[in-house]
Formats: C-alpha cells, sequence, structure tokens
C-alpha cells in the first residue's frame, strides 16, 4: 500500500467512522463548529450586536467557511467513490453549506443562508449511536407515505371547499369591504377554514358573517381528518412491526422484534419460538 493510500484510509476513518477515539474526537470537533458558526450568523443579523462585533463575524465566518471548505475537499479525496459522495444527503448539504460565503461576494446578505449549516447537526445521530431513534424516524415516514392518497385527497376537497367559500364571499360582501377580488377572497377562506385568522379582512354584512362563523366551525372539523387518516396509518406501521410473541407469566403478546423481557411484568419472554409479525387489519 502506497503513502497515498494509506494517508486517505487513515483520513477516511477518521473523517466517516465515529467508532473510534480520533473519529469521535473530529465529530465532535466539527459539531462544534458548526453550531459557533450558526450562533454567528444568528447574531450578525441583530444590529446592535453587528454594530459592535461585525468585523469579529465576518473574521469567524470566514474561518469557518474555510476550515468547512477543506473539511470537504478532504472528505472527497479519502472516499472510494467522490462522485457518489457528492450527491449524497450529506455531500449535498456540505456544500451548501460553505456556498453562501463566497456568494455573499457577488449577492449581498447570501450569507444569512449560512443557517443551512445547522443541517449537518445531523451527525449526531451516527456519532451518538442514535439508530434506534433513526428507524422509528422512518416508521413515521412510512406511515406517512401509507397516508399519501388519502391526504392528497383531502387536500383537494379543501381546495374545492375554499374555492367556493371565496367565491361565495366575493359575490356577498364585495370589493366594499376589502374583497376585492376572487384570489383574495379564497385567502380569507383559507385563513378561516384553518382557524388561523389574521383579522386583515372580515365580513361587514349579517349574511356575510353567518357565513365566516359556519366556515370556522367547520374547520374545527375539518382539522381532525388528516390527523385521523396519520394515526391510523401509524397504528397500522406499528403493529406490522411488532411480534406476536406471548408471555407465558402475564400473556401479554405484541412486543418489539428485539424485546427479551415482558414490556408488563418483566418475565422473560420465551426464546426459540417461531413468531411472526402481526398483520394489519385493513
Amino acid at each position: 500500500m502506497s503513502i497515498n493510500d494509506k494517508l486517505r484510509r487513515q483520513l477516511y476513518i477518521i473523517i466517516f467512522h465515529a467508532d473510534t477515539p480520533a473519529g469521535k474526537a473530529f465529530d465532535i470537533a466539527l459539531i462544534g463548529g458548526i453550531l459557533i458558526s450558526v450562533i454567528t450568523v444568528m447574531l450578525d443579523s441583530v444590529s446592535d450586536f453587528r454594530l459592535k462585533y461585525g468585523d469579529w463575524f465576518v473574521a469567524i465566518e470566514w474561518f469557518f467557511t474555510i476550515l468547512f471548505t477543506i473539511e470537504y475537499l478532504l472528505r472527497i479525496y479519502c472516499v472510494d467513490k467522490p462522485v457518489r459522495y457528492i450527491f449524497s444527503f450529506y455531500g449535498i448539504v456540505d456544500l451548501l453549506s460553505i456556498i453562501p460565503t463566497y456568494l455573499s461576494l457577488f449577492v449581498g446578505g447570501a450569507h444569512y443562508l449560512l443557517v443551512i449549516r445547522v443541517l449537518r447537526v445531523l451527525r449526531v445521530f451516527r456519532i451518538l449511536r442514535l439508530a434506534k431513534y433513526v428507524s422509528q424516524a422512518n416508521l413515521l415516514l412510512h406511515a406517512i407515505r401509507q397516508s399519501r392518497q388519502k391526504v392528497t385527497v383531502f387536500l383537494f376537497s379543501i381546495l374545492v371547499l375554499v374555492t367556493l367559500f371565496g367565491c361565495m364571499m366575493y359575490l356577498i360582501e364585495g370589493p366594499a369591504n376589502g374583497y376585492t377580488s376572487i384570489p383574495r377572497s379564497i385567502y380569507w377562506a383559507i385563513v378561516t377554514l384553518t382557524t388561523v385568522g389574521y383579522g386583515d379582512i372580515a365580513p361587514k354584512t349579517d349574511f356575510g358573517q353567518g357565513m365566516a362563523a359556519m366556515v370556522m366551525v367547520m374547520g374545527y372539523a375539518i382539522i381532525a381528518v388528516p390527523t385521523g387518516i396519520f394515526t391510523a396509518e401509524l397504528s397500522n406501521v406499528l403493529r406490522n412491526n411488532y411480534l406476536s410473541l406471548a408471555c407465558r407469566s402475564c400473556e401479554k403478546d405484541l412486543h418489539e422484534a428485539e424485546a427479551r423481557f415482558c414490556s408488563h411484568c418483566g418475565a422473560r419472554l420465551p426464546l426459540g419460538t417461531v413468531v411472526k409479525p402481526v398483520k394489519a387489519h385493513s
């Protein structure tokens, strides 16, 4: 193995592996630098701090940008397939975290986009070995994918409703009461149906106020629909990820696949038993 290959291998272990002392120290230092740089950008947006410490903020921003640029180039250098890393999620985030500073040389205010660096803190899941939390997040994403068709139909229905309500309020109230166009009336319908209620437009006629009250009450009922859809799909996903393994002590079933003790009584679960995932009822 050549010196160049050894160097690449060593850099790869330090930069991409968190199971070694050097790799863990590198990742912790990296996350600390990311947090400091993001806090600096936030403080720079406060006028009082910018007037007093503006030069320091610029210096810190460029220091971390150059540091992260070197780190990005080293990642490309030490991986076997640079293109795969460049177009991976972390590769894109790493690139986006350094571009704004260079872009600010040509476009004013672009450096505030550096707050995207906070996404790099997601590496903490790898450092702290929180893979189980990531798997739980995958369950949520799976439930969202399973409910996307129902939610799409629901959103389309809402779009039809707010269009109808907007057109009706345009006819009832008219430009004299602030409903100057159908799109603006639809905006009012969306704000009212979602119970946000900015109050920038409000009906003045009795008929218009009666319809507004109806839309508000309907909004409370509609909010529960997507929540119920997602909850039902999540319940199905969770049931499919539990095993029908009964405890011999208390006879409780539906334990997690990796469970070794009963979640109800604490007794050891039987080993060597053939188990099958519980199928969700359609």
